[in-house]
């Protein structure tokens, strides 16, 4: 799945400045399974697994937690055929509207929904494809450079009532209010943005009814022509597991039972993809371990968000997956590519 060529030039643009030394950038940029010369033109597009690799690795780079959420921020521009429809609409309700209808087309990993609370307007966001949850450095980034694109399209520097995030954060909470501006909240039910119903009143500039009109006309078309991949059973298992944690992991049969398959047909569909369901699980709880130790979460927090009984358990399994124990990866964490 590819996602707009400006968020990679951006995270070039930042990661240049914040670290004051191009090497770093080209390490994270090596890192992430690119280079420079994959953002310069004629390219339109990337993958989102690099994107998702490259503001995990600038996190560590600069041992900084909250690099995705300031790269987010400072995500002002973009070409898709999306943020043109949303520069020619005429409130903020449409251009979150016309998010609903054609974010797919850039970026079809993720949902959307407008719910009007009563007093508040929640823009909640889902993950259709829920191999992407893991990566919290990247969710932290789209969800800030929502934000950030609100601010742009209004010309108004507007503060949602509350940011929400599913993941869970450690002490690094108030880290991200400072960024923000406003409260952030993470181990949330619900990723979602909650803002001012009267924000969604706010005028769009650069409205243009003829223009935003010829625009639908084709982003449905593209919709139309475009054919979703269809999602790996990994991907679909991935998502079941995450959505059992914290404190469970999800057995394979209930898995099965929720993709209304028999274990029998999993096992071998998984088996046909080079994988089973308990390297699955080995490796996104490896994954999240290290995301966590990171976010600077006790142990014994993190042993009961994978699902083990006790801290040593957690312990030998981190070990065996690491070679090191939780301790001494936590010490090696702050310039892993340095």
């Amino acid at each position: 799945m590819d996602v707009d060529i400006s968020r990679l030039q951006l995270l070039i643009q930042m990661l240049d400045h914040h670290s004051d030394d191009p090497a770093v950038t080209d390490r994270v940029l090596k890192a992430g399974g690119l280079c420079r010369a994959d953002a310069a033109p004629p390219a339109q597009s990337y993958g989102a697994h690099h994107e998702a690799q490259i503001v995990r690795h600038a996190c560590d780079a600069l041992d900084d937690i909250t690099f995705g959420a300031r790269a987010g921020l400072a995500f002002h521009s973009t070409t898709s055929v999306t943020a043109y429809i949303s520069k020619y609409s005429r409130d903020l309700r449409q251009v979150i509207d016309n998010t609903i209808r054609f974010h797919r087309i850039i970026d079809p990993a993720l949902t959307f929904q407008l719910r009007d609370t009563g007093n508040a307007a929640s823009f909640e966001i889902d993950w259709s494809d829920p191999g992407y949850a893991r990566y919290h450095r990247r969710t932290e980034f789209l969800m800030f450079a929502a934000i950030a694109r609100m601010r742009t399209l209004t010309q108004v520097k507007l503060y949602p009532l509350e940011m929400r995030f599913q993941h869970e954060i450690g002490h690094h909470a108030a880290d991200f209010e400072a960024i923000g501006g406003f409260p952030v909240s993470f181990g949330a039910e619900r990723m979602e943005i909650i803002l001012p119903l009267s924000t969604l009143d706010l005028p769009v500039p650069t409205y243009d009814p003829s223009l935003r009109a010829h625009l639908l006309e084709y982003g449905e078309r593209l919709l139309a022509e475009r054919h979703l991949p269809r999602q790996k059973t990994r991907a679909r298992v991935e998502g079941l597991i995450t959505r059992s944690l914290p404190g469970r992991v999800l057995q394979a049969d209930e898995a099965a039972a929720h993709l209304a398959l028999s274990p029998r047909t999993l096992a071998r569909r998984l088996a046909d993809e080079g994988t089973s369901y308990r390297e699955i699980v080995e490796d996104l709880r490896c994954d999240l371990a290290q995301t966590f130790l990171k976010n600077g979460m006790a142990l014994s927090e993190i042993s009961y968000a994978l699902g083990y009984a006790d801290q040593a358990a957690f312990s030998t399994a981190f070990k065996r997956w690491t070679g090191q124990a939780p301790s001494r990866f936590r010490t090696r964490v702050a310039h892993p590519l340095g």
